[in-house]
């Protein structure tokens, strides 16, 4: 069950009657993720009293569920040794995601740890930033392939006591080298007085450590793992990385890649409470490049004015052409981003993927074309002067130049990620505006190329 407006109000009259054993049964009541979204409806008081009549366990579990701005409101409200408690229980990964929040407390942060503890998040930061090291937790079991079944089984136990994923586990040679994943219900099931290396193994998957975070999201994806072993450059196991951490961090990466579709920042805050000069600030530097950007369009019907005077009726049709040609491009950009983040596609395939969009577009651009034609047929039959006697040659402006935008806009939204990709850019970043931009410019030129081919001696 949710946290509800009846909780949200309740607990602080509750505080004010000094009812703690029914805010203890509360929260332990709910579910660690709607208990912590009860928490940060609460000011940082009433959280840090709430938070300190809960186990130390399920403290610690909650409040690695409340988001960044909370944690670090209640970690001030916080003594500290209560600070301590719950960064010394928290999982390694989670742990290192809040500190990487704070960076400003983080060396007074580190210091309420104990030195093992200590050790291990100094470890993770060091990490490069959105590798995987930064988001695999240290504990784990790992058995050694000479062991017994009993041997691994007990070993198993003992460790259950500090690591919460144990249904999976590592068998490691005598120097920690990975030598392959085994699953807990294939040891229970096997002898005892059988050998670790008689269980049934797959060729070990694994990620290194200095892997991208959206290798691993890809890496989960394609082989629908629970648990993946990450191991440094000699094949030694330092840790494991889990799918609540990877679909955590896909979630991230798909609200990212949902702000530069629209062109815009990512923005670190929920919009309601992102400051209006920080949203102006971050929208303002993309509409501005986007504004220049279209200054061209601007530019290139200038070069052509002298076209629009001979031949006004030109310019009715302006808005169709670049529509045509940014939407088309648009849905190119779309299809080749989702693909790249569904691992469909790789930088090695752009030349596949050029090949379908010519395709592509000409089929697109032959249907758009039909239309404009069919549309100026039409509107010729009502109305015979709107389109003069020259109404055959302008529809045939509208067919070819359709065909020739929508298969530019089709090759340029397909072709800009590849090339972000290459250059080491995020490919989402080639957004619908920033094409659109591109094939506005582009189609205006075509347009008027076309036009000055079928109308020369004519209209032109």
């Amino acid at each position: 069950m949710a946290a509800d407006t009846k909780h949200i109000e309740e607990i602080p009259l509750l505080i004010e009657k000094r009812d703690f054993a029914s805010i203890r049964q509360t929260l332990i009541a709910l579910p660690h993720a709607d208990a912590a979204d009860l928490l940060e409806h609460l000011s940082p008081v009433q959280m840090a009293v709430s938070f300190r009549l809960l186990p130390k366990t399920a403290a610690a579990e909650i409040f690695e569920y409340i988001d960044a701005d909370h944690q670090e409101a209640l970690i001030r409200a916080l003594g500290d040794n209560d600070a301590a408690g719950i960064l010394n229980a928290m999982s390694d990964d989670d742990r290192t995601a809040f500190l990487e929040e704070c960076p400003e407390h983080a060396v007074q942060l580190l210091g309420l740890l104990d030195p093992a503890q200590q050790r291990v998040a100094l470890q993770l930061l060091g990490y490069p930033e959105n590798s995987v090291g930064r988001m695999m937790t240290t504990k784990f079991v790992a058995i050694q392939r000479d062991w017994t079944i009993q041997q691994a089984l007990d070993h198993v136990r003992d460790r259950a006591k500090d690591v919460y994923y144990v249904h999976v586990v590592c068998s490691v040679d005598e120097s920690g080298r990975l030598l392959g994943v085994h699953r807990i219900r294939d040891i229970f099931l096997a002898d005892v007085k059988a050998h670790v290396s008689d269980l049934p193994v797959a060729p070990p998957l694994f990620l290194k450590v200095t892997d991208s975070q959206e290798e691993a999201v890809n890496t989960f994806r394609r082989h629908s793992r629970t648990i993946i072993p990450v191991v440094n450059a000699d094949m030694k196991v330092l840790g494991i990385v889990t799918v609540d951490d990877v679909l955590e961090t896909a979630a991230e990466e798909a609200a990212k890649d949902i702000a530069f579709l629209g062109a815009v920042e990512v923005p670190e805050e929920p919009l309601l409470e992102t400051p209006l000069t920080q949203l102006i600030r971050q929208r303002a530097g993309w509409l501005v490049i986007l504004f220049i950007g279209e200054m061209f369009t601007a530019t290139a019907m200038g070069f052509f004015e002298g076209e629009i005077q001979k031949a006004v009726v030109l310019a009715l049709f302006l808005p169709l052409i670049i529509s045509s040609g940014g939407n088309s491009g648009s849905q190119s950009s779309a299809l080749v981003i989702r693909a790249m983040a569904l691992a469909e596609v790789n930088i090695r395939d752009w030349f596949r993927v050029f090949k379908r969009e010519i395709i592509s577009g000409l089929g697109l651009g032959v249907i758009l074309g039909s239309i404009g034609f069919a549309r100026i047929a039409v509107w010729h039959e009502f109305f015979p002067k709107l389109y003069g006697e020259h109404w055959m040659l302008l529809g045939f402006v509208i067919f070819f130049s359709l065909i020739g935008v929508v298969l530019w806009g089709s090759l340029a939204g397909a072709m800009l990620p590849f090339l972000l990709r290459r250059l080491g850019f995020d490919p989402a970043k080639a957004a619908a505006p920033f094409v659109a931009t591109i094939v506005d410019v582009t189609g205006l030129v075509i347009y008027f190329f076309v036009a000055a081919l079928i109308l020369k001696g004519t209209l032109l």
